[in-house]
């Protein structure tokens, strides 16, 4: 059996690379290569399905859940970097030319990872929860003064009165905001503590400095993310189950070009 050596822990923090949209091209190219290899998408749906049909449940027996239907669904990409942390350790162990088997897929729970990948998650939990909050509270400044929302009637509420169009924008420049702290604080903090033996504080503190030395290459890495995210929505959401796995092998890739390993 293939044993993996253990990194010893690093007496500073690594250091971080600038990249280029040719960094970008080829981590969503290995990525769609990692997911020919492992595919993953059967996982997916065997995960997203339920709780996208449980969400659409809840609220047609629910209207008054109605208006956070959309951002629970946008929401859950905050939690997309701790979904993936099996997909960063498939294609590690790819990388590394070792047994990259899908019982490997939780490795990261149950080794030195699970610590700062639980601290990590409960940051990306709390990034959600409030985000779920901030949805509701521009709701109810907004389109509520109008009325309940229907399902019937909600997207004539949506387009056709001033506050549904102030909860539109409102709405949106609130989750473009969530969606910059997210990538900010988790591109690549998810990723490196299941590379190497870091806790979740310097995982983060790598990773806004990555963040930061290439805020434009980051930026066009977020612009592709949201539109493959979008595509892989429509329709009913059956893309993410591709989407999702290539995002997660990709940003692997990324990440192992914007740290020092």
């Amino acid at each position: 059996m293939s044993s993996i050596p253990v990194t010893p822990r690093p007496t500073a923090a690594p250091g971080v690379r600038r990249i280029t949209e040719t960094d970008i091209n080829w981590a969503l190219s290995e990525g769609w290569k990692d997911f020919n290899a492992k595919r993953g998408d059967i996982l997916v749906l065997a995960v997203l399905y339920p709780v996208l049909g449980l969400l659409a449940a809840v609220i047609a027996l629910n209207d008054r859940l109605l208006p956070v239907f959309f951002p629970l669904v946008a929401g859950l990409s905050v939690m997309g970097p701790a979904v993936a942390a099996g997909f960063y350790e498939i294609a590690r162990r790819r990388e590394a030319g070792i047994d990259s088997s899908w019982i490997h897929f939780f490795d990261p729970l149950n080794g030195r990872s699970r610590t700062p990948l639980f601290m990590l998650t409960l940051m990306s939990l709390v990034f959600f929860v409030t985000w779920i909050i901030a949805a509701w509270l521009i709701y109810q400044a907004t389109l509520a003064q109008v009325g309940p929302m229907t399902i019937v009637g909600g997207f004539q509420q949506l387009f056709s009165t001033p506050q549904g169009w102030a909860m539109v924008i409102v709405g949106n420049l609130v989750a473009a905001a969530f969606a910059v702290l997210t990538v900010v604080l988790t591109l690549v903090s998810f990723p490196m503590v299941v590379d190497r033996p870091v806790d979740a504080g310097t995982a983060v503190g790598t990773s806004i400095r990555a963040v930061g030395r290439n805020p434009g290459a980051v930026a066009s890495w977020g612009l592709r993310v949201a539109g493959l995210l979008i595509l892989g929505s429509l329709p009913l959401f059956i893309g993410l189950a591709v989407v999702l796995p290539v995002l997660g092998y990709a940003t692997w890739h990324l990440y192992t070009r914007m740290v020092e390993r």
